[in-house]
């Protein structure tokens, strides 16, 4: 017998819905290494953002909806003269952070960028801090940008550990937007059920797909995805805010909810079967896990898949770059991840497609001992058909070990191994590199480099002077804790 009614009983909200809000709403952040690490991780997403500036397809998208809008308490884009709306504001940083990818990384069961979050969070901040302090209240200070990051990283972080949104088409910036959401709403002083309205609306707005990521539809889009996320979580931030009401169980709802729409097997009009049913897997508490383990870009602007193959291509250089020519093939070890994302044959027609390319991230700095932005425009590309050559002689092969380890909670490698085989019959050793730099394992020896890396990007856009300011305020925990956000923000004002 067909039922002609829906049973009309408002549930409680999704268990997942109220245990990331009530972990923005309770935890103290209390460690000294996440929040060590979060300094760190400022300085290097600001740093990707200035770099980003000096490709005009990037600062095409920048600045205000309607020109000569003037906002009051407008937040600011680093390394820009523009003051937006939080909303707008949260767009451009979000970009330019994304753009030449080159901010932090996180791999797991799913993987994404959680630093993209820093665009609705500095947005917001620098907005409520000028706002307070009109109104004579005491202003928003970094030390809240960072607990905010560690949250934000967190939430993304966790989620993706056993979650693979990818393998149902979906793009990981779903997850920017819900822990921008969650973290901005909590930043504007929302109350528990106004996080969970914010959250709810969330899950249910429309989700990015990846076809823009992969071939043969790679394109910009995935440099500007990111700061879209966090974008549409400050304006749900806002909506929840002004009262609006939640939806209970946007993720469980049957038929109509997030799991049975978008995170299940599909099955063309018929009813979802048991088995089908997917839900989300959450294998541990929210604390500061994610932030203490994030692994930073530190040598290469490329998908994290290619950075140990860059790595391992740079040490090969020198005994190939006179024997291009006698290259017989060139075999790349590597995990499934990299295989199924960014292993690609054929021609590349972007930039964009470029940096998500295997084949070419490693050929670049086979050929040239180094692997920077520039090296994927069109200019530089249609310059070095030896790219392209090196390319159709290359052989990709997964090693078992490396997918497992990639997975696993104590190792989460990122492998690849490179070998060159020349027309004599000669080689090269395999090359193998497990751990990148800017990994965990190699934290110690990236924290130098990360300091060079933040004062180039800095010099890319500022005077000497204006670099040491920022320098010494990022240098110092205690000295950057304690600054209010809008006078932290003003040093990176063009």
């Amino acid at each position: 017998m067909m039922t002609t009614f829906d049973l009309n009983e408002r549930p409680d909200y999704d268990d997942v819905l109220q245990r990331i809000a009530d972990y923005v709403l309770t935890y103290r952040v209390k460690s000294k290494e996440a929040l060590n690490t979060a300094r760190l991780c400022l300085e290097d997403t600001l740093g990707c953002g200035l770099l980003a500036l000096r490709f005009p397809e990037c600062t095409k998208h920048l600045g205000p909806m309607v020109e000569g809008t003037v906002v009051p308490h407008g937040a600011r884009v680093p390394g820009t003269s523009f003051r937006l709306d939080p909303v707008k504001a949260a767009w451009d940083i979000g970009c330019i952070v994304r753009w030449l990818d080159y901010n932090d990384t996180w791999l797991a069961a799913e993987w994404g960028h959680p630093s993209d979050n820093l665009g609705a969070i500095l947005a917001v901040a620098d907005h409520l801090s000028q706002r307070r302090v009109a109104e004579g209240k005491d202003p928003i200070t970094m030390r809240d940008v960072l607990e905010a990051m560690v949250m934000a990283h967190e939430i993304q972080g966790v989620l993706a550990l056993e979650n693979s949104f990818n393998r149902v088409g979906l793009d990981h910036v779903v997850l920017v937007k819900v822990a921008s959401t969650a973290v901005t709403a909590r930043l504007m002083g929302a109350s528990r059920e106004q996080l969970l309205s914010a959250l709810s609306h969330a899950w249910v707005d429309g989700q990015a797909l990846r076809t823009y990521r992969h071939a043969p539809n790679a394109g910009s889009r995935k440099s500007w995805a990111a700061g879209d996320a966090t974008s549409r979580a400050v304006r749900l931030a806002d909506i929840a805010m002004r009262g609006e009401m939640g939806i209970p169980s946007a993720l469980t709802a049957p038929q109509w909810g997030f799991y049975d729409v978008l995170f299940s097997k599909t099955n063309k009009d018929q009813a979802l079967k048991p088995e089908d049913k997917r839900q989300f897997s959450i294998p541990q508490e929210f604390g500061s896990y994610v932030m203490e383990n994030i692994l930073f870009k530190v040598s290469f602007p490329a998908e994290f898949h290619a950075q140990t193959a860059a790595e391992a291509a740079v040490t090969l250089h020198p005994e190939v770059r006179n024997r291009l020519d006698d290259i017989d093939r060139i075999v790349i070890t590597t995990h499934e991840s990299a295989i199924r994302i960014i292993s690609k044959v054929g021609e590349l027609s972007n930039a964009a497609d470029r940096d998500h390319c295997l084949q070419y991230m490693t050929a670049v700095p086979l050929i040239f001992g180094d692997l920077v932005a520039e090296h994927y425009e069109d200019s530089f590309h249609e310059a070095n058909p030896i790219i392209d050559q090196l390319r159709e002689k290359m052989e990709v092969v997964e090693d078992e070990r490396y997918t497992r380890e990639y997975l696993e909670e104590d190792k989460r490698s990122i492998a690849n191994a490179l070998q060159v085989f020349f027309k004599d019959g000669s080689s090269t050793e395999q090359i193998a590199v497990e751990y990148p730099i800017g990994h965990r394992r190699r934290r110690e020896e990236s924290i130098p480099l990360l300091a060079d890396k933040f004062r180039a990007n800095l010099e890319s856009r500022f005077p000497e002077q204006q670099c040491d300011q920022i320098i010494s305020v990022c240098d110092s925990q205690k000295k950057l804790e304690k600054m209010p956000v809008h006078d932290f923000v003003s040093m990176f004002v063009i």
